[in-house]
């Protein structure tokens, strides 16, 4: 795509505009929303158990807290372009802070489970049309020159988010309540709406385009796109959040609901594909910037929300942590993504290094903490599992900045909109698919190795048995009979075993991840050489 096309005159509007508020103000207000929307899709998950009891529910009825919250976000998330238009960016916008936010109350005084459900399912609504309203405010608020910064700031509550969330929602629920866990987004939510009310505003240029279509006629609804959407990636979610726990193809209603969401999908494709005004604009992915970012933003969500779902569960289950300290060893990652975020900026803006070697590098450095990841035992302590997310972070801090401001690099402006509606989907989707895979994958591979240690132990091993008649010592002294003793010795052999089928089925999912990580590096590729991370002009805010 030509150069030419991001140029165009700067209206006085616009410089009056960005006179009157700092681009830095607008960045800070529209990043508090995306991190209290991000927040909330981790924070739950320590404290189901909870709601479970004190709403008189089973814990499996209690995850489709969670699942209710993904489906809805997953339906609107890729709609929230087109709501924008329809609504008016900054208005649709501060609609989702608004209904994220009395949601969020809701949930917090639900009397019972059918309600809770209800209102995650409308907070999900609100959630879904944060994220891609708040990154296309940002294109359109910094300048070129200036998008990798505003982009740096961005990484930090995408990546910061999900990792305090469960040690923040461990401390909350052991310390006050569960019902806090959703009351904590109130505050955020008001000073969120105070905040956007003052300082963002719809560029010149958004509204003047939504003025020719409505004018003309042309912003109709697009009712079976948004349909084949909704249905489509409804069923999706449900099949990736329910299918370890539904025995997947074993379940008919999980292979029903695939069949519907690949049927669904598949027509959504050639209809969007061929709509003049589509509701996702998959035509975006022609150019190869654009499409080489969007696979990069998939393999980012996988990666780390997958590793995300992953080490808490190790830590709580097999060392003993809580959920406080489980959740404390993912801080170290973020912490480095932030003290980096800054100058990783610079560089990308800077032109002195190419992008695509700071991607190339970026995938190395997480694939080679995933190894690390591998190589732990059950004596690993707490240091050397914060050093390998350190190093994780210190990989993603190479990735998303560069990666970001490449996918706007040669798209015209008035795409915007719908360029970050789509990053954003490919990254929820990410995410989704990866704890999806670490999940059933962990259970394959556990059971796996549990059947291979079952078969060691039966053919019987010099090392097992003396641990066998230490045991039976040990619990004749505590005052067990031989027959108690012994009984106990071998089920606390296969407890072990139990613990170590379930390390090793853990480390092939690190070795796994690192894999996919690789994957990143050939997409490089197909990027377009002549990157340029300071082109093209801002649209105003």
């Amino acid at each position: 795509m030509s150069t030419a096309t991001l140029a165009r005159p700067i209206a006085p509007s616009d410089v009056a505009t960005k006179r009157a508020i700092n681009p830095w103000a607008v960045a800070i207000t529209v990043t508090l929303a995306t991190f209290m929307e991000l927040l909330d899709t981790s924070i739950a998950n320590v404290s189901l158990p909870h709601i479970a009891g004190g709403l008189g529910s089973s814990f499996d009825e209690a995850t489709w807290v969670l699942t209710s919250y993904l489906v809805a976000n997953a339906v609107v998330l890729p709609l929230s372009a087109w709501l924008s238009r329809v609504f008016g960016r900054k208005r649709y916008y501060m609609m989702c802070v608004a209904l994220f936010t009395i949601t969020s109350f809701l949930c917090g005084i639900a009397p019972t489970l059918g309600f809770l459900l209800l209102f995650r399912v409308m907070q999900g609504i609100g959630g879904g049309g944060l994220a891609p309203v708040e990154q296309a405010i940002l294109v359109d608020t910094f300048p070129a020159s200036k998008r990798a910064a505003a982009f740096a700031l961005y990484s930090m509550a995408i990546v910061t988010a999900p990792a305090i969330g469960p040690p923040l929602g461990g401390w909350i629920t052991d310390s006050f309540s569960w019902r806090w866990v959703f009351f904590i987004n109130v505050p955020i939510g008001i000073v969120s709406l105070i905040l956007s009310s003052r300082l963002v505003h719809d560029p010149p240029q958004f509204k003047e385009e939504i003025a020719k279509l409505r004018a003309s006629g042309k912003l109709k609804i697009d009712g079976l796109g948004i349909a084949l959407i909704a249905i489509g990636f409804a069923c999706l979610e449900i099949v990736l959040d329910r299918g370890q726990i539904d025995d997947w193809f074993g379940s008919s209603t999980i292979v029903a609901l695939l069949i519907a969401a690949i049927v669904t999908l598949s027509f959504a494709i050639y209809w969007e594909w061929n709509h003049t005004d589509p509701v996702v604009e998959i035509t975006l992915l022609k150019e190869r910037n654009f499409a080489s970012a969007t696979i990069f933003y998939f393999l980012f969500g996988f990666v780390l929300f997958g590793s995300t779902t992953m080490i808490p569960e190790i830590l709580q289950t097999l060392y003993g942590y809580t959920a406080t300290d489980a959740g404390l060893v993912l801080g170290p990652g973020a912490l480095v993504i932030t003290v980096l975020a800054p100058f990783v900026a610079r560089l990308t803006q800077s032109g002195k290094v190419n992008p695509r070697h700071l991607i190339i590098f970026s995938y190395c450095v997480v694939a080679c903490s995933m190894w690390y990841y591998g190589s732990f035992t059950p004596q690993t302590d707490y240091f050397h599992y914060a050093f390998a997310r350190a190093i994780q972070g210190f990989g993603y801090a190479f990735l998303f900045v560069p990666v970001s401001v490449m996918a706007y690099s040669y798209l015209p402006p008035q795409k915007n909109n719908k360029a970050s509606s789509f990053t954003n989907l490919a990254r929820n989707w990410g995410g989704s698919f990866g704890v999806a895979f670490i999940t059933t994958f962990h259970e394959r591979r556990m059971d796996l190795h549990q059947s291979r240690l079952a078969d060691t132990l039966a053919h019987g091993l010099p090392l097992v048995d003396a641990t066998r008649d230490s045991l039976t010592r040990n619990f004749e002294r505590l005052g067990f009979s031989p027959v108690d003793a012994s009984t106990h010795a071998n089920g606390r052999i296969y407890e072990l075993l139990g613990q170590q089928a379930s390390l090793l089925g853990f480390r092939d999912c690190f070795h796994m991840l690192g894999i996919i990580s690789l994957l990143g590096i050939p997409v490089v590729i197909f990027m377009s050489r002549n990157f340029r991370p300071a082109g093209g002009g801002s649209g105003g805010h």
